[in-house]
C-alpha cells in the first residue's frame, strides 16, 4: 500500500527485484538511488545482462528532479543499450511523483517533461513512447501498471471477444479479469453503464488489503461474494494466472449458475492468458 513506502530506507548502492506475473513474465526491477558511480558501474559492466532480451521497457523520472540534464544522459544511455540489444522492445515512460506538483499545473508540467523526452528520444532512435504522470496516492499509478500489462497479453482482442460472449451468456452486467499476482486488470467485459471510471482501481486495492488480512492469519485467498438488493459481484481463480470479478444484477440469476458457466469456460481462456 502507499503508505508502507514510509518504512522505507533511502536506496543504497543499487536494489535489484523481481516480480513474475503473467505465469511466464517476469518484471526486473533496478533502483539505482540516484547515485551515477553505481547507476554507470552496473549499466555499463552488466549492459548485455540487463538488456537483452527486454520485451518492455519502464522508465521512471522523478517530475521533482533538479538535475533534468543528468536524468536525459541516463535515458540516452538506456536507449542506447535497448536500441542494441531488444530493438523491438515497446517503451513505457512514467513521470512520477506528480502529487508534489500543485494541482492546476500538473497537466502542463507533464507534457513539458514529455515534448523534452520524446525530443530526445526521437532525435536519434526510432522508438514510439507511451508516456503517463504517476503518484503512489492516487489511481494513476495502478491505471499505468493496467495500461503495460494490458499490451503484454497475447491474442488481447481475441481474449476480450471471449470474454464478452461469456459475459453475455451469463447475463452479467460487467466481467473482469484481474492479474493473479498483482490483481492488475488485463481485460474487462462492460454490459450496463457505471458512473464510476475509477473502480477497477478501487476493486483492486479492496481485495489487495484483504488479501494481506487473509496472510496475517495464515489463511490464503481464494475468492469472495458480496451482494444487496442492487447486485451480486462474485469473484473467484479463473485461470492459473487470473482471476475472475462477475458482476450481477439480475435477482434471477443464481451465483450458482455463472460459477458454473464460469468454470466451463476455464479450458478455452487458458489459451488466451499465458
Amino acid at each position: 500500500m502507499a503508505r508502507d513506502t514510509m518504512r522505507l530506507s533511502p536506496t543504497l548502492d543499487v536494489e535489484h527485484h523481481h516480480v513474475r506475473f503473467l505465469g511466464n513474465l517476469v518484471l526486473n526491477l533496478w533502483d539505482c538511488g540516484g547515485q551515477d558511480a553505481f547507476y554507470e558501474s552496473y549499466f555499463d559492466s552488466q549492459r548485455d545482462l540487463i538488456f537483452r532480451s527486454v520485451e518492455v521497457l519502464i522508465y521512471v523520472f522523478d517530475v521533482e528532479s533538479a538535475d533534468t540534464e543528468k536524468d536525459m544522459s541516463h535515458f540516452m544511455g538506456v536507449l542506447e543499450a535497448i536500441d542494441q540489444y531488444s530493438p523491438d522492445a515497446k517503451l513505457f515512460v512514467l513521470i512520477h511523483k506528480m502529487d508534489l506538483v500543485a494541482e492546476e499545473d500538473r497537466e502542463s508540467v507533464f507534457l513539458d517533461r514529455q515534448k523534452m523526452i520524446l525530443g530526445l528520444a526521437t532525435s536519434r532512435f526510432n522508438f514510439a513512447v507511451t508516456f503517463f504522470k504517476t503518484s503512489i496516492w492516487d489511481e494513476t499509478l495502478y491505471k499505468a501498471w493496467s495500461g503495460i500489462v494490458y499490451q503484454l497479453v497475447p491474442n488481447v482482442k481475441a481474449l476480450e471477444e471471449q470474454l464478452n460472449s461469456l459475459c453475455e451468456i451469463c447475463g452479467a452486467n460487467e466481467m473482469v479479469l484481474f492479474e493473479r499476482a498483482t490483481f492488475l486488470v488485463i481485460a474487462h467485459a462492460t454490459h450496463a453503464a457505471h458512473s464510476d471510471v475509477h473502480r477497477f482501481e478501487k476493486i483492486s486495492n479492496i481485495i489487495k488489503q484483504f488479501k494481506l488480512s487473509c496472510g496475517k492469519t495464515q489463511a490464503q485467498f481464494h475468492g469472495m461474494e458480496v451482494g444487496n438488493s442492487a447486485f451480486t459481484a462474485y469473484i473467484d481463480l479463473f485461470t492459473s494466472n487470473t482471476y475472475i470479478m462477475v458482476i450481477l444484477s439480475d435477482s434471477r440469476i443464481h451465483t450458482t449458475t455463472t460459477q458454473i458457466n464460469v468454470k466451463a469456460a476455464r479450458a478455452a481462456f487458458e489459451a488466451f492468458v499465458p
